[in-house]
């Protein structure tokens, strides 16, 4: 019924049809709400027609919604909704704030073997532990033959949760390009809009490792920076509309002109920075344990926390 009331909300915008709307919907456009806020050239290149009828289109669906300011308060209580997928390290949640928080982008990057992977199988499983949640769905997008169903066991049973339930809950796709990788993340609004999925949790691990393979040369830096900040955005919008978690892994190179302090830096430059909410540096530590660094937060302070990857889960270092 909601479907059907929203495809006729499209339908009387002008010069929008059957074939029009269906176009919309394939790229994500499903309210009036995402037309009013769309650019020009992007709704051009998807239906096909021209920028005269297409900012006539958006300037209606601009006129139809409430695009207002909200007062401080109002934005209060949509925060009171926010939850958290707790990682089972009390350090770590602390550092968090309490968990890996929804309606936000959590980034974390780090060198191969600093538990970015692991920590998005154990996301993926105590994505389940959210409270007042019915059947909560993580969706893992892998784009490096990552994932393994029998870490997601293991992580399961140290959770005490039922291990075929929880593979149930998760829904794997491997992404073989950039193209690929974003169309998968444009179709989760299907999932949670048409299949009614309670999408609580995206993974993209790694977000940048196509990108990085397919662009290669500083000729091509401007068109890798442009691609990757609206795969970004996608996934901004997904978290912020329907408050769920998306969580991010993302590769580093070496800075070879930094004589002083760690010479890591993650790749995507200032494009990924400024599109995450949370960014966590994560690195090999001592005796085998693992440290978090909390790079950037709107509201947190930065600080450490460290902590050793067992079979079960997160275990705080002493």
């Amino acid at each position: 019924m909601k479907k059907e009331q929203k495809e006729s909300e499209l339908e009387q915008l002008p010069g929008v049809g059957v074939a029009t709307v269906e176009k919309l919907h394939q790229a994500g456009y499903r309210d009036l709400i995402s037309v009013a806020v769309a650019s020009p050239s992007e709704l051009v290149e998807l239906t096909g027609m021209g920028l005269a009828p297409i900012k006539k289109i958006i300037n209606v669906a601009r006129s139809s919604v409430k695009l207002d300011f909200r007062t401080g308060e109002e934005y209060q209580e949509k925060r009171a909704k926010v939850q958290r997928i707790t990682t089972g390290s009390k350090a770590f949640d602390s550092l968090l704030g309490g968990g890996i928080e929804t309606g936000a982008i959590t980034e974390c990057f780090g060198e191969f073997g600093s538990g970015k992977t692991q920590l998005a199988h154990l996301l993926s499983v105590r994505c389940q532990l959210l409270e007042n949640e019915k059947e909560p769905i993580s969706v893992y997008i892998d784009t490096e033959n990552t994932f393994r169903p029998e870490r997601i066991r293991q992580l399961s049973k140290g959770a005490g949760l039922d291990e075929e339930a929880v593979l149930k809950s998760i829904r794997v796709a491997r992404a073989y390009n950039s193209d690929h990788q974003m169309l998968l993340v444009e179709k989760i609004g299907e999932l949670i809009s048409e299949k009614k999925l309670n999408v609580r949790l995206i993974v993209v691990d790694s977000l940048t490792a196509h990108f990085r393979a397919e662009f290669i040369g500083r000729g091509t830096l401007a068109d890798r920076q442009q691609k990757l900040n609206k795969h970004m955005h996608t996934l901004m919008k997904l978290a912020d509309v329907y408050n769920l978690c998306v969580y991010v892994t993302n590769q580093v190179m070496a800075k070879p002109d930094m004589f002083f302090g760690d010479p890591t830096q993650a790749i995507g430059g200032h494009i990924v920075a400024h599109a995450s909410t949370y960014r966590v540096y994560l690195r090999k530590g001592r005796k085998g344990s693992k440290v978090a660094k909390l790079v950037d937060s709107p509201d947190l302070p930065e600080g450490e926390a460290s902590f050793f990857v067992t079979t079960s889960g997160l275990k705080d270092a002493e």
